[in-house]
């Protein structure tokens, strides 16, 4: 209602010194037309009227059969029992959760930048619902009816999880800061939890994929393949063009492409969660490593030792990355025969870099633990060495240089009492 209307509506309480007006009709106002309704209903598009203005809203559904990539939507459900199976402590885990209420949602604004010159044109969100998965998608007919559109979008909203692809960055602050402009009007935005899998996919995949636009991901991991999309760049132009023209004909296009990201985001989930909790059959040695690695990130070092321990012996060519790796972890338990063991290996056989860490880790532990002050000195001229092949100096660079050097003069004191100060060359 607008407020023309609910001022009328109050006249009649409001007491005069002369007389009492009389009471009035409320006046309501006429429909708006919507241009080119009927190409819209064949889109399964209906209008949301509010407070004198409206905005579309499309409804799809799809059954828990329907393929999309490698997965079925379905498979959401056995990823989600998983979670709560398992109870690993993970950003992505869904652990007291119900399938029902993750909810996977996207944007298409008019510009990549942020602040209020910024508008959402469209809102869209799907999540499972019964036996079937529903989609949800909010437009913007014209830049005045953003009331209309927020009121649509939370009315019956539980977003408490949401799921989104560099979301907590991008989409869900432009989000916030619209809903500021209109407030008053629309009901408040709930708080939520979120699942950013943009994160979770450059820790997984960055070593062989550049550029983490989620069509890549699509082609390159979820065995995806999009056809006569329309490049998301490209939607401001069109939307600006459909609010001159008013014909939705290119707008549909860009609504396709919102559809297609959000239900890739159930069967991205889906194939990162059967990635970490290792359910994946076909994962590959490195996409096991980046686990373990992320894993020991998390602080969550047993889970971080299964995943690592699986590429032991086997061959491959992260063998000696997940040595390395699994030595740090026994590093953390105290097991240092364990760890001595594979820095060993890993100080013969692995990278550059590998073979530095693990010198000085062998460094540390024959001056401190064992005692034997021959070999930390030796592994310590190893790092040296490794170090002296490096051909550009950085501050890093310059960092190990003085600690090794302090560490050299430190074990060569203990091991030459009385000599020069100056570590034997």
């Amino acid at each position: 209602m607008s407020l023309k209307n609910k001022l009328n509506r109050l006249k009649p309480h409001i007491k005069s010194g002369i007389e009492k007006p009389k009471a009035e009709p409320a006046k309501f106002e006429e429909t708006p037309e919507i241009p080119f309704l009927d190409v819209w209903e064949q889109e399964q598009v209906s209008p949301f009227y509010f407070d004198g203005q409206y905005c579309l809203v499309r409804e799809v559904s799809y059954p828990l059969g329907h393929q999309h990539g490698h997965y079925q939507f379905g498979d959401l459900l056995e990823a989600v029992s998983l979670w709560n199976k398992e109870q690993t402590k993970h950003p992505l885990s869904a652990v007291g959760h119900g399938p029902a209420e993750l909810v996977f949602f996207d944007t298409e604004t008019t510009g990549l930048g942020g602040g209020t010159g910024n508008t959402i044109f469209l809102l869209g969100h799907a999540s499972i619902s019964g036996d079937s998965v529903k989609l949800k998608q909010h437009i913007l007919p014209n830049p005045g009816a953003e009331v209309a559109l927020y009121q649509s979008f939370l009315m019956n909203a539980d977003y408490r999880t949401l799921v989104t692809y560099n979301g907590k960055a991008f989409d869900w602050p432009q989000v916030k800061t619209r809903h500021t402009l209109v407030r008053d009007h629309v009901p408040k935005l709930p708080s939520y939890g979120h699942f950013d899998l943009y994160h979770a996919a450059r820790r997984l995949w960055k070593h062989k994929i550049e550029r983490m636009k989620l069509s890549i991901v699509e082609q390159e991991v979820l065995g995806l393949e999009r056809k006569d999309d329309i490049p998301g760049f490209l939607a401001p132009m069109i939307y600006f063009d459909f609010l001159e023209r008013k014909n939705p004909e290119g707008l549909l296009g860009v609504i396709k492409h919102n559809e297609t990201d959000i239900l890739s985001l159930l069967t991205l989930y889906t194939h990162l969660t059967f990635q970490i909790l290792g359910r994946d059959s076909s994962q590959t040695p490195r996409e096991t490593f980046e686990v373990g690695r992320w894993f020991s990130y998390l602080g969550e070092s047993d889970k971080a030792k299964e995943a690592f321990t699986g590429l032991l012996d086997d061959g491959n060519e992260e063998e000696i990355s997940a040595k390395h790796a699994l030595a740090f972890e026994h590093k953390k338990h105290k097991e240092w025969q364990k760890a001595v063991s594979l820095w060993k290996e890993s100080a013969a056989k692995g990278t550059k870099k590998q073979r530095k860490e693990a010198c000085i880790e062998l460094a540390k532990h024959f001056e401190h633990r064992e005692k034997n002050l021959e070999f930390a000195l030796k592994y310590c001229r190893i790092a040296e060495e490794l170090q002296k092949e490096e051909k550009a100096a950085t501050k890093r660079d310059m960092i190990f240089n003085q600690e090794l050097e302090k560490r050299i003069q430190r074990i060569s004191r203990k091991e030459f009492p009385g000599q020069a100060q100056n570590s034997p060359k």
